[in-house]
């Protein structure tokens, strides 16, 4: 067991517990307990110990088994922990089995970054979003020892949770969950009018990337803009869409939430319509803090979340950020240049590598953009519409009953125009 101390606004005392995979090493399980530390001291707790276990097989009664129960036990007493906090998911029943052991609250990493989220969300939407990931992930977990769900409970993990009669609960919990859905449909269709309303021809760039690697300090410097910026995890949870200033004028650019290890599923489908601010992007900058000792692993998490929700098919352009934080050897970047030659090298803080930065975004676009023609029949004020929506109109012209339309979009949505033009009856 290892004991230290970690900031947090509220003091709750709290013992974390990692899970050493098959193969994992020893600094990589290092890496994963101390980004537990950072979440624990943003939800505003105090690390006061840490256990790992190595077992081969995770003990499907209470992850960690008997003996390793015990010493958790026997520490929580004597550190005068309130809290115990596992850095791996735990079914609902493993939870039970662990507090009735344990004889304090559980918590898994999912729970964790929940309750986060919930003391970071300001806007409606982003209120909304937290709210319904919390009861999806909250409904298996029923069980008879909250007061009542009305009953607001403090502490991590449990904030506005509680029960008196299980079923009465579940019935309330499932009926919420479809009044927030309907909420936020409401919220993705005021969204979808707002992005219509923009300008098309405008450039838009989305910021992406593991949370704390730095994009509301870019958006900043790009911008002009004043958005948050603390070193915390997650200190955006709101998309916010600004447009650039001076050499940046041309485009728009959309700072996004930063992704984690192990999101929470429950959030990666609440925030869908957050994403969507990126999904409008012409391009991704993947923004990566090159300062992280586990950078590697911060940019595969990056990348898997881009895929599993459907924005891996953008030109992404990576950034390595954070240069002003590194050794003097240079070995660090010379290794990171050797593995990503068309990798950007900057500092969102001092300004450093902006222009390199905006030559290569300019290509980016150039490379991930094609031009096309239509002939449309007049009556297809649909189809007209949708290039308008999707794409950058160059010129339009009536020609024998026809409507030509020049056009450039990016290849993708170019191929999805294509085969609405032919539909319609025009041609390409």
């Amino acid at each position: 067991m290892t004991t230290g101390g970690v900031a947090g606004a509220r003091n709750e005392r709290v013992i974390l517990v990692g899970m050493r995979r098959p193969r994992q090493s020893a600094s990589e399980l290092e890496e994963h307990l101390e980004e537990l530390a950072r979440l624990t001291e943003t939800a505003g707790g105090t690390v006061v110990g840490s256990f790992v276990q190595e077992k081969p097989r995770r003990d499907p009664a209470t992850a960690v088994g008997k003996g390793k129960v015990h010493e958790i036990a026997e520490a929580r007493e004597e550190l005068r922990s309130g809290l115990v906090i596992f850095d791996e998911d735990l079914t609902p029943a493993q939870v039970r089995n662990l507090e009735r052991a344990l004889e304090v609250t559980v918590l898994d990493r999912a729970g964790l970054i929940l309750d986060i989220f919930a003391r970071r969300a300001r806007s409606r939407e982003a209120k909304v979003q937290v709210e319904l990931a919390q009861l999806r992930y909250l409904l298996p977990r029923l069980t008879r020892r909250w007061s009542h769900l009305e009953r607001q409970v403090g502490g991590i993990g449990v904030r506005g949770v509680g029960e008196t009669q299980l079923e009465l609960d579940r019935r309330l919990v499932q009926q919420r969950i479809a009044h927030l859905v309907r909420d936020l449909s409401r919220i993705e269709g005021e969204r979808r009018e707002r992005r219509k309303r923009r300008v098309a021809r405008t450039t838009k760039v989305a910021l992406v990337g593991y949370t704390n690697a730095g994009k509301s300090t870019l958006l900043n410097r790009l911008t002009g803009a004043d958005a948050g910026v603390e070193d915390r995890l997650f200190a955006t949870l709101d998309p916010l869409v600004r447009q650039g200033k001076e050499a940046w004028s041309d485009f728009l650019f959309i700072d996004t939430v930063g992704f984690i290890r192990k999101l929470p599923p429950q959030l990666v489908a609440s925030f869908r319509s957050t994403l969507e601010e990126a999904r409008d992007a012409d391009l991704l900058l993947h923004l990566v803090d090159l300062s992280h000792a586990g950078f590697e692993d911060q940019m595969k998490t990056t990348l898997q979340v881009l895929k599993e929700t459907k924005l891996d098919d953008r030109p992404v352009v990576t950034v390595f950020n954070k240069i002003d934080r590194l050794p003097d050897d240079g070995a660090t970047a010379q290794g990171a240049r050797s593995l990503w030659p068309d990798a950007l090298f900057i500092s969102a803080a001092r300004g450093d590598g902006l222009e390199d930065l905006r030559r290569a975004v300019e290509e980016a676009l150039g490379e991930g953009t094609v031009l096309g023609q239509a002939a449309l029949p007049a009556g297809a004020g649909s189809v007209i519409a949708r290039i308008h929506s999707l794409a950058e109109v160059l010129g339009s012209r009536f020609v024998d009953g026809k409507v030509e339309i020049r056009y450039r979009a990016r290849r993708g949505d170019a191929g999805i125009l294509a085969r609405l033009i032919q539909k319609s009856g025009g041609s390409v």
